[in-house]
């Protein structure tokens, strides 16, 4: 191996970018559901809950919705709580998220 810790003949495989180019925020394949769902929150009477049915939410399990949400409205500074049943998700803000 040589001196420089790379052997005789070797190529790199990948490109190089410079780290400041890189689009660093996460936008998931659900991110416009996510965004829609975050501005309702912002708008939601206290004491009020969101119905996101399942039929309007495609391929999303249960799990991964409610991971989507409470990722997206972390990020939005909005505490959160939901419920499901068979047919319906349901998030609400806890708190007033007009001053948030």
């Amino acid at each position: 191996m040589a001196k420089d810790g790379k052997a005789k003949g070797w190529l790199p495989k990948y490109r190089q970018v410079q780290i400041s180019s890189l689009d660093k925020s996460r936008k998931g394949k659900h991110h416009q559901l996510m965004q829609g769902i975050v501005k309702e929150l912002h708008d939601l009477k206290v004491g009020a809950a969101l119905v996101i049915p399942f039929e309007d939410v495609g391929d999303i399990e249960l799990a991964n919705l409610r991971s989507a949400v409470h990722r997206a409205s972390t990020a939005a500074g909005i505490k959160i709580q939901t419920l499901a049943d068979e047919k319906n998700f349901y998030v609400w803000a806890l708190g007033d998220t007009s001053k948030q």
